[in-house]
């Protein structure tokens, strides 16, 4: 076999593994190093690209931002930040019709703004927004699709991990990302919300029981002025400590994370919501979190590494480049891939897979990285409401443990939200300047 050969044999391998179920990681480190083995002939080659990828991926600075934005949306958590969010949105928003709904939607995007974690948003709004939503009378299947839609906003608002990943892979700015997240971020929030509204006056009854939309508003669980106040102080300042410093240029997004985490501690020793006991299972779980991820990276490097050796990514792009086909089409092939994949494996390791094969093909119609960057965020993050995988909706009925809610409930519920999420992409594929009107003023400024 040639090594164009071994590498197209090396991605339909990779596919077959990954749909029979085995793990992701440990799919392309394993073909990596068979691959490398079987194109050079030598086995201590292979190892070599083992240890490299190992030592000087994950080697730099800029990768100690991963554990830190974890450990920081853990912290935040614990120390009941996720509730107050909540309580503030819920406060402006009881009145509305699906209102509770629109909170949920408000509240997990001000929690993105905090945390940059989508699994922390839907572990802790399923636990406080929906046993709040049934108890007013709202439908399961509304409650949890509400919870695992809004859920994603936590990779698409700053700070967020994907973006970051995103920003290593394609060696972008940070602060860049960021800003450009922040338009598409607010125009789904406001989508979600629109879609609620649609969902609560043309379809009530699949939204909550007839009650509940009743002319009588319970208004004791309103926040009072003050109590506001205290709770969005907290919100206010750790938002302004981790994307201000950045934006400002005072640190860098790796210090804005230390930083973060660091807030995030106090303000839970100052509740007295961490124990001694709270603290070390935060950290522990900080670890595995870390270490999934790192481990993604990694594979992920030795994959890309063992297809540049291939010569894979160049012979595609000359192939591509001899059919003439338009950035257009390339752009929907792309989406399209990552959006089948998303139906089988997590975000990190559909950008890790599919950025840096895809990057080559596309970088030469002199594309906006950034732009890019959010197109493939907003595409990876629909596989987190899609099944198969559907990560949130897996991590939302572990969290819930209900028996009268299962995964297929969740799925249905989700599925206006998946769509509507689609609907965004399609806006921010056509109108550019939804992610980088921001970016281009910051751009100007400097």
């Amino acid at each position: 076999m040639s090594s164009l050969e071994i590498g197209l044999a090396s991605v339909v391998a990779m596919l077959v593994l990954i749909y029979i179920g085995m793990y992701v990681p440990i799919v392309l480190a394993l073909i990596s190093f068979v691959g490398v083995w079987v194109v050079k002939g030598n086995i201590n080659i292979a190892v070599a690209l083992l240890w490299i990828a190992s030592a000087k991926t994950v080697g730099n600075f800029l990768f100690g931002v991963i554990p830190l934005f974890v450990l920081m949306g853990l912290l935040v958590s614990a120390a009941g930040m996720g509730r107050d969010t909540y309580d503030i949105a819920h406060s402006f928003l009881y009145r509305v019709r699906g209102g509770l709904g629109m909170a949920t939607v408000v509240a997990n995007a001000i929690f993105a703004a905090i945390t940059g974690v989508s699994i922390a948003s839907a572990t802790v709004f399923s636990r406080i927004a929906v046993p709040e939503m049934l108890r007013y009378g709202y439908k399961g299947r509304f409650a949890v699709g509400t919870v695992a839609g809004s859920s994603v906003l936590g990779m698409l608002i700053p700070p967020s991990i994907l973006l970051i990943i995103y920003a290593l892979i394609a060696e972008e700015s940070v602060g860049d990302l960021f800003i450009a997240g922040v338009g598409p971020g607010i125009l789904l929030t406001i989508a979600y919300c629109a879609l609620i509204a649609v969902m609560a006056y043309g379809f009530p009854n699949s939204v909550a029981i007839p009650e509940t939309f009743s002319d009588k508003h319970d208004t004791e669980d309103r926040l009072s002025s003050k109590e506001l106040v205290l709770k969005a102080i907290p919100i206010s300042i750790l938002i302004l400590v981790v994307l201000g410093g950045i934006y400002a240029g005072f640190y860098t997004p790796t210090e804005a994370g230390a930083a973060g985490a660091f807030v995030a501690l106090l303000f839970a020793l100052a509740r007295r919501t961490l124990t001694w006991r709270r603290l070390w299972d935060i950290l522990v779980e900080t670890g595995h979190i870390s270490a999934t991820l790192l481990f993604l990276i990694i594979a992920a490097s030795m994959y890309s590494r063992m297809l540049g050796i291939t010569g894979l990514p160049t012979q595609l792009g000359t192939w591509i480049a001899s059919i003439d086909a338009s950035f257009g089409l390339l752009l929907f092939i792309y989406v399209v891939v990552v959006l089948v994949l998303g139906t089988i494996i997590d975000s990190v390791s559909i950008m890790l897979i599919t950025v840096p094969l895809f990057l080559v093909v596309l970088v030469p119609f002199n594309i906006d990285l950034v732009w890019f960057g959010i197109v493939t965020i907003i595409a990876t993050e629909i596989g987190l409401l899609t099944p198969p995988l559907g990560l949130a909706v897996y991590v939302i009925k572990s969290s819930l443990d209900r028996d009268d809610i299962s995964l297929a409930d969740i799925f249905i519920g989700a599925a206006p939200f998946a769509l509507t999420m689609l609907i965004v992409l399609i806006l921010v594929i056509l109108i550019p300047d939804i992610s980088l009107f921001l970016v281009e003023l910051r751009r100007s400024l400097l």
